[in-house]
């Protein structure tokens, strides 16, 4: 029996695994649960470990790698086109089998555990950014139903809850004023843990050459910085610039109409997270590098000339900073002000 590739369908306990040949029929069906599996494939010649981009597939690959394995990581979507009907997960490995044999399939780059701690850091400061904003909504929707309004902002919410709570009974009853109290409080103990993890990306963009080098770009600050080279590395995994816009869903598609091409909006597909970021980015610095006497400035200054819609032209400088972190991270280059920009 000569496995060429392991198709490997990841369980939280069980995994199911099809080997297949050079000819591509099936040689092995098994399933196994996670340690038998390591301790199996430790022990099979050095062949390509296919599995799903997904929860544990990084540390598993990483494991595989050390026994000299060559690995392929796919995004699930990817894989879905070949698995046959009747799905389980004996037909998931052999799709996963299967979609890793053909040419033309784009892998994901096995993370390191530096990779993977900042991601992680990330996705924990994304969901207490979200637990503020929630909170924030409903402080707002319980004031509203006691008449009190405040004006839009978080900063002028905050200063007038603390006004409100310093005041006497101004119109609330002792129960609710408590609840505001507390929930003031919580909002407080958010905000310390998101400050926390906020000076912590910055003193990893500090020690970092590839952060460095990408917050030297315009519109890529600490955040953007960390978290590209959390989901990218070095940019390998993407061949050209065009391939890091489109897996941020940064290019606007085309329809052919009558031989001419037209071009609709973005695709949105991809890392939510990562576009969100470069779009919040490419928003803030748009002003300024509209003003500046730069090839990037003045790409920027003709298209609003030309009456293109403020939020296209976000998106559009989203993309080309996109491109540039690419060539930042591929060449090992820092960005010039000077450089010329293609259009």
């Amino acid at each position: 029996m000569s496995i060429v590739i392991l198709g490997v369908d990841l369980g939280k306990n069980a995994c199911s695994i099809v080997g297949v040949d050079a000819t591509g029929a099936v040689v092995l069906r098994r399933s196994m649960r996670r340690q038998t599996l390591i301790d199996y494939v430790s022990k099979l010649p050095a062949c390509i470990v296919a599995m799903e981009a997904c929860c544990g597939a990084h540390h598993m690959g990483r494991l595989f790698a050390g026994h000299g394995h060559e690995i392929r990581l796919m995004s699930p979507e990817y894989v879905r086109p070949y698995v046959k009907a009747q799905k389980n997960d004996d037909r998931d490995a052999e799709g996963i089998a299967e979609a890793a044999s053909r040419p033309t399939m784009r892998f994901v780059e096995l993370k390191s555990q530096d990779q993977l701690d900042i991601q992680t850091l990330h996705r924990v400061r994304s969901r207490l950014v979200a637990e503020r904003r929630s909170l924030i909504n409903q402080l707002r929707a319980i004031m509203l139903e006691r008449g009190t309004i405040f004006p839009v902002g978080r900063r002028k919410l905050e200063l007038g809850v603390d006004a409100l709570l310093l005041q006497g009974e101004a119109g609330l009853s002792p129960r609710i004023r408590r609840l505001i109290g507390d929930l003031r409080t919580e909002w407080r103990h958010l905000d310390e843990k998101i400050e926390s993890l906020n000076a912590e990306f910055v003193e990893l963009a500090r020690n970092d050459a590839a952060a460095r080098r990408l917050t030297s770009i315009p519109g890529i600050g600490v955040l953007n910085a960390t978290a590209l080279i959390a989901a990218v590395g070095n940019a390998g995994s993407f061949a050209k610039a065009r391939d890091l816009g489109a897996w941020l869903g940064l290019v606007p598609r085309q329809h052919t109409t009558g031989g001419k091409p037209r071009l609709l909006g973005i695709s949105k597909r991809g890392n939510t997270y990562l576009r969100t970021l470069l779009i919040h980015g490419a928003r803030a610095s748009l002003p300024s590098i509209s003003r500046s006497d730069t090839p990037l400035g003045r790409w920027l200054k003709a298209m609003l000339e030309r009456g293109v819609h403020r939020n296209a032209a976000v998106v559009a400088l989203a993309n080309k900073l996109a491109r540039i972190a690419w060539a930042a991270l591929r060449k090992g280059a820092t960005f010039e002000r000077s450089y010329p920009v293609a259009v």
